[in-house]
């Protein structure tokens, strides 16, 4: 199934469910409504927004369809902004007066034969209105460039004008009569009037605030065997109408479906193909695509029923579906689509679609290769988060521009990760020096992925005093000489790891002889106010000394970028081996002495 197909069954499933408006329609943020009296006159005007947070938010309305503004002068019908509306804006409207006047000589024209008393008295407020009317205290500046529709003041807390038998009737043949070119829907296969303009779809980062374009065609250049538009892509009014009001509905902030993974704004959503699968087995799905993709809290168990809580529960533990709820592992398709802008279009970064049991099979395997002990501080597994370590003030926007699609894509279809995710961790370790447990867990999912190497023997989850890498083991010696540094002089202003830790990474042979060198006065230091831990300090330098071969070339002139990576894995496995209680230090001087 292609990406516009998929998209184009869940609109159509979400307008069966009472979720997109019907077709015609489309969602828009409305903050206020202006109610008339059946003689045009204005009676009152409520404010829509949500006023409860720092910033009002304007609430979604089903309207009729908005048009798609490129530069000229459209007004909607029924609703639109102030400026379009009332002819009052904010700022200066250069094209004030025009776009006034086209939103009354639509309406006056659309509704000069209307009976209907909602109709008329909209007929009869814009035959009467100017915009030197817009006067406080009813017509509040908050109002300015916002968009607005209008109500009878006797039901204006029931339904919209537009929500009126005649209004719905009228809006209907207004449609029909449009011009319109019948074809072979490339979604549906079916005959039907084709959509020439797509939906606009907004909601996707970095893209223009009135929406963009996934489908379009505004050169000749694009166009084929005289085709204009998007009859150059036939697809149906109907299901570019709900692929549209689908993805719109995805990308919406609280829908719970999106989220922001570098430049890409990434969408995930699930459905049943077994109609044997149940409401139980869909509140598992979002559940566990949650945990991937969002940054939402864990899910209280409690408050679901035994079974999901078990399953959950289990395959947090990295169990297989196919094991825990057969029924999900071939019964449900799961899709990711990620989007970024391009000037007024959108780009597709990636997209995804396979059963949802090979998704969870893939995301545990990338789970398990990024594993480290002592794992990260925050229990968040979002997939996004692990992105931030690679950015500059781990900013999103910093984030390279390929990388997380790449990143993505390869996490989802279980491909090598793109090597330049390993070059970005490595400089922002060379920048920063900060050799936490995120970005050792993306080095050590690197070389286990991308070069073959064995997840438990050279790039172990934990300390491994018996590995023999000599990536690990230099990592390892340069986290003792540090602590060498430390137990002498206690903190410092710079200590080795700042000075050095880029350097012995990548040449070692230049640095190593240095730290062994400098750490001569630090260990006489300790032999006079710690002995016991002096000794315990030299045994771990020994014993790592006596792991390496002299003949493999212990201290190389340069690290290949994968001994690099290990190099980092074995530096934060040796450094938090010294974070241990104080207890087992205490017992390991007493043994020493």
């Amino acid at each position: 199934m292609t990406m516009l197909q998929a998209l184009s069954r869940l609109g159509e499933r979400m307008e069966a469910e009472g979720h997109l408006p019907p077709l015609g329609y489309s969602p828009e943020k409305i903050s206020f409504v202006i109610s008339l009296h059946e003689d045009g006159t204005p009676a009152n005007v409520r404010d829509l927004r949500d006023v409860t947070g720092k910033k009002p938010l304007p609430s979604t309305v089903a309207v009729p369809q908005a048009i798609k503004r490129t530069s000229g002068v459209t007004p909607n019908f029924l609703w639109d902004k102030t400026a379009y509306v009332l002819g009052v804006t904010a700022g200066e409207g250069k094209r004030l007066a025009e776009e006034h006047a086209a939103f009354v000589e639509r309406h006056l024209t659309e509704l000069k034969d209307a009976d209907d008393a909602g109709l008329v008295a909209l007929r009869l407020f814009l035959e009467r209105w100017t915009p030197a009317d817009f006067i406080a205290p009813l017509w509040q500046e908050a109002m300015k460039d916002q968009n607005v529709v209008f109500a009878l003041e006797s039901e204006r807390r029931s339904r919209y004008l537009h929500d009126r038998p005649a209004a719905k009737a009228l809006w209907a043949r207004m449609n029909a009569s449009a011009d319109t070119t019948l074809g072979i829907c490339l979604v549906s296969g079916e005959t039907a009037p084709i959509a020439v303009l797509h939906p606009s779809i907004k909601g996707v980062w970095g893209a223009q605030s009135s929406g963009a374009s996934l489908v379009s065609f505004n050169q000749a250049s694009f166009e084929s065997y005289g085709h204009e538009q998007g009859l150059n892509a036939p697809m149906s009014v109907a299901a570019a109408a709900r692929y549209g009001g689908a993805l719109n509905d995805l990308l919406r902030r609280d829908s719970g479906h999106s989220v922001q993974i570098g430049d890409a704004s990434t969408v995930f959503w699930a459905e049943a193909v077994d109609p044997d699968v149940s409401a139980d087995d869909m509140a598992i799905v979002e559940a566990v695509s949650q945990l991937w993709f969002s940054d939402v809290p864990e899910v209280d168990l409690t408050k679901q029923s035994a079974e999901v809580g078990a399953a959950l529960s289990r395959l947090r533990s990295g169990e297989p579906v196919a094991l825990v709820r057969p029924k999900l592992a071939k019964g449900v398709r799961f899709y990711v689509l990620g989007l970024s802008p391009n000037a007024a279009r959108l780009s597709v970064r990636f997209y995804l679609e396979d059963d949802f049991g090979a998704v969870a099979e893939r995301y545990n395997r990338f789970a398990a290769e990024m594993r480290v002990d002592p794992p990260p501080r925050t229990t968040s597994l979002a997939l996004w988060r692990y992105l931030l370590e690679v950015a500059v003030l781990g900013k999103r926007e910093n984030v390279p521009p390929t990388l997380a699609g790449e990143w993505m894509r390869s996490i989802l279809a279980g491909t090598p990760y793109p090597l330049t995710l390993l070059s970005s961790v490595l400089v922002r370790l060379r920048a920063d020096g900060d050799v936490n447990a995120m970005r050792v867990a993306i080095l050590r999912a690197l070389v286990i992925r991308n070069f073959r190497l064995h997840p438990e023997k050279e790039a172990p989850v934990a300390f491994d005093p018996e590995n023999t890498n000599r990536g690990y083991l230099l990592g390892r010696l340069f986290a003792v000489y540090e602590q060498i540094q430390q137990a002498a002089l206690g903190n410092v202003n710079a200590s080795i790891k700042d000075k050095f830790y880029s350097a012995a990474a990548a040449q070692p042979q230049k640095v190593f002889a240095l730290l062994d060198k400098g750490s001569a006065p630090h260990l006489s230091k300790l032999a006079k106010q710690k002995p016991g831990y002096k000794v315990v300090l030299e045994k771990h330098v020994s014993s790592i000394m006596e792991l390496m071969q002299p003949g493999a070339d212990p201290f190389p002139i340069a690290l290949a970028p994968q001994e690099q990576a290990l190099f980092g894995l074995g530096y934060y496995h040796q450094r938090n081996e010294f974070f241990k209680s104080t207890k087992d230090v205490a017992a390991q001087e007493e043994v020493a002495q």
